[in-house]
């Protein structure tokens, strides 16, 4: 699904809506959409997930901005593999932001949008500076004629701290300290990084191991510095995967690359049996488990061997 990044959200109809940032669409986010369809399909509906573009905090707090789990394209993508009929984005501006709980309603939810449910988290907040409560809301929705449904949160087992409910914040925590397998358990599916191939220093081929260097976003949520095993696939004009040619596993590395003195932070991989060209294509490199943390070798005989090992642990899956 191409994501529709109109402001004025044309008219649907009468429709079952979903309301939030949902960045990451990670597994208490999937709760949320499929109750979101299985409601619209029953009263014979469209589904629609709205969401807000850029980040509420960018505006809120300028230069605060979190890191980014999942693009708008990716969000749109995960939404139509959930059965979602429609993805809206809303440009979050000052007008947006400074919207009241009840206006927010109002404008955004009836007046634009003619819902006839929406289905939130029970964490839910909205309207300006996140003033508006699910409490608020369910007497919204008795005022303006439609339902409100609050779907529980979803919880993941952490096996230093016990049970935790998952939320984009945690899966950033995840994926900042490089527990790419524990942020698979919460999002449901392994973490995503999307980008465009670019030139890089071309060491790797001299090696015997070539690798693809990613430009990503500056608000991307990058793992932790090391040696990771995952996947990569082509992305489309729209940034979503075209699974159409196939490239399969890889081995990737993040980091400044202290064998070499390199001092910028990179994402690059290496992908297992893969010998074409890859500059200027759009690609997702998908982290499955981290293999090891980034270390500087005494010198590239070491590093070689090192890499070797990497890579069948890439490919043994």
């Amino acid at each position: 699904m191409r994501p529709d990044l109109r402001g004025d959200l044309p008219q649907l109809g009468r429709c079952v809506v979903t309301v939030g940032t949902f960045d990451g669409v990670h597994r208490g986010h999937t709760e949320i959409v499929k109750r979101t369809v299985a409601s619209a399909r029953r009263l014979g509906l469209s589904s629609v997930m709205l969401t807000f573009d850029p980040h509420p905090a960018e505006l809120i707090r300028p230069g605060a901005h979190p890191a980014v789990l999942t693009t708008i394209a990716r969000r749109a993508e995960l939404a139509t593999e959930l059965g979602i009929d429609h993805f809206r984005v809303v440009p979050f501006d000052a007008g947006v932001a400074q919207l009241g709980p009840t206006d927010f309603v109002r404008q955004v939810l009836v007046e634009r949008l003619h819902i006839a449910e929406v289905v939130v988290g029970s964490n839910f907040r909205f309207g300006h500076r996140a003033s508006g409560s699910v409490a608020a809301l369910a007497e919204l929705a008795d005022r303006f004629g439609f339902t409100m449904t609050a779907a529980d949160l979803v919880g993941v087992d952490d096996a230093l701290s016990g049970p935790r409910l998952i939320s984009s914040t945690f899966l950033r925590s995840c994926i900042e300290a490089g527990d790419v397998a524990l942020a698979r358990d919460a999002l449901g599916r392994a973490h995503r990084v999307d980008g465009v191939i670019e030139h890089g220093d071309h060491r790797g081929r001299t090696l015997g191991f070539p690798t693809a260097n990613l430009s990503f976003d500056r608000f991307a949520a990058v793992p932790a510095d090391g040696v990771y095993a995952g996947r990569a696939v082509f992305l489309d004009e729209w940034g979503q995967a075209d699974e159409s040619v196939p490239l399969g596993a890889a081995a990737i590395s993040v980091g400044t690359n202290p064998t070499f003195d390199v001092k910028q932070r990179r994402v690059e991989a290496h992908i297992l049996d893969w010998n074409q060209d890859l500059y200027g294509r759009r690609v997702g490199l998908e982290f499955d488990r981290r293999l090891r943390g980034m270390v500087r070798f005494d010198g590239v005989d070491a590093l070689v061997a090192q890499m070797k090992l990497d890579v069948e642990q890439a490919r043994t899956g």
